[in-house]
């Protein structure tokens, strides 16, 4: 990775005044630049890379399909022996099964009764299919018209020895690995994982099974981060909750610095606050804080600590997920080494108006419905407060509304992103 610049650097580098809003995708697109892959690779059984992103090209040492085979049941055939438009007749002289090659030499005018996926005898390069044949004893008859070659998969026909089968850079799902398992190969080069390490600030963050006093709340924000990050395959350093304390703060991003190739801590990075932790942060970094033109999520932090990556999320629960997932995400997939990723979108027509100013990108948690006439659409959850938490589990989306766009009438077509290509 590239040198950081000093703090005022930085800072110049973002070319923010006061008054400046960066937009999403040129937040993105800074953050991007600031980020390269990991270089560490890790050696791992097929049955336990999945979801990991391959780190060397996977090249066939064979041709796959091994050799010529049915596409499905029937009868093969020799092309030459076929005519054209009258009832043809052929004398069934074996029976193929899957794994059971057929190893005698046809005559003209013999066949073979095939099963899907066994070998094509010898001489024989047409299928016919079963359902249009009738079978009088060892007499089979067929329509004529079948074309030569039909039905039968040609060796090679989905790779062939020598060529790329998956390249580096695939994150590799049940396709990818059942296709690495058809090659015969046992093990492959994946890329190591990122490690990420995450703490919530505040003395009113209270953890699960403690008693809250008045003003204290549960910390939420440390639940849908690692969460999140474990469907994504993160190795995980929780931390806990930091106190407002100068010293525990500095030891606790010092400490996962330390040990982490990013950190991430939700609350105390809003622009104007006096919190322990910006100060912290000009000692031990080079962080820029950033006001984003997004709703929620307004204030985040990025830079660097020491060799580690750095955000600083806002702290309401709903803009700390819409940041993870608009900011952080597409680091940690570049971290991974990960050369192809989109977020799948959809367009759909919105089911209710919805109220915007322009100027921000704004993100309303939503639910795709049906209508009465069976047609999709696509409405808010409800309220859509950035501490409201209840509007993202009622969600099966988030509504894009660009920076440029006013307010949304109904019928309208908006830009969405469902949960699935999401969370």
């Amino acid at each position: 990775m590239t040198a950081s610049p000093t703090n005022s650097a930085q800072h110049q580098c973002c070319g923010q005044n006061d008054g400046d809003m960066l937009s999403v995708q040129e937040g993105v697109n800074r953050i991007l630049a600031a980020v390269s892959p990991l270089s560490g690779m890790q050696v791992l059984d097929v049955r336990r890379a999945r979801s990991r992103v391959l780190a060397t090209d996977v090249v066939s040492p064979i041709n796959v399909p091994a050799y010529d085979n049915s596409a499905m049941d029937g009868y093969a055939v020799a092309s030459s022996d076929l005519t054209d438009d009258h009832e043809q007749r052929f004398t069934v002289v074996g029976n193929v099964l899957a794994g059971h090659p057929f190893r005698d030499l046809l005559q003209p005018g013999q066949c073979v009764q095939i099963m899907t996926g066994a070998q094509m005898p010898q001489g024989l390069d047409t299928v016919i299919m079963k359902e249009i044949c009738r079978r009088e004893g060892d007499q089979l008859f067929f329509p004529g018209g079948a074309k030569p070659g039909q039905n039968r998969r040609r060796a090679g026909e989905d790779l062939t020895r020598g060529a790329p089968a998956i390249s580096a850079g695939q994150r590799l799902e049940a396709a990818e690995l059942g296709m690495i398992a058809s090659l015969g190969q046992s093990e492959v080069q994946v890329k190591r994982r990122p490690r990420v390490a995450y703490f919530s600030t505040g003395d009113e963050i209270r953890s699960l099974g403690q008693t809250l006093e008045p003003g204290q709340i549960y910390d939420s924000n440390r639940y849908t981060i690692t969460a999140l990050l474990a469907s994504m395959g993160i190795e995980v350093i929780d931390l806990g909750v930091i106190p407002d304390r100068a010293a525990a703060i500095e030891a606790a991003f010092s400490g996962a610095a330390a040990q982490a190739d990013v950190v991430l801590s939700s609350g105390g990075v809003s622009l104007g606050d006096a919190d322990y932790v910006k100060d912290t942060l000009d000692r031990l970094g080079h962080v820029s804080f950033w006001k984003m033109a997004i709703k929620p999520g307004r204030p985040l932090a990025f830079g660097r600590l020491n060799d580690a990556l750095f955000f600083g999320l806002p702290g309401n629960p709903v803009a700390v997920m819409i940041t993870f997932l608009q900011f952080v995400k597409p680091a940690l997939r570049k971290l991974e080494g990960e050369s192809q990723w989109s977020t799948p979108v959809m367009e759909l027509p919105a089911g209710e108006p919805m109220r915007k100013k322009p100027g921000r990108t704004e993100y309303i948690r939503g639910s795709v419905i049906s209508d009465g006439r069976g047609q999709l659409q696509v409405v808010s959850t409800g309220q859509q407060g950035s501490g409201i938490l209840t509007s993202m589990s009622r969600a099966n989306c988030l509504i894009e509304l660009e920076p440029e766009r006013g307010s949304v009438a109904t019928g309208d077509p908006v830009r969405l992103y469902p949960f699935f290509g999401l969370l």
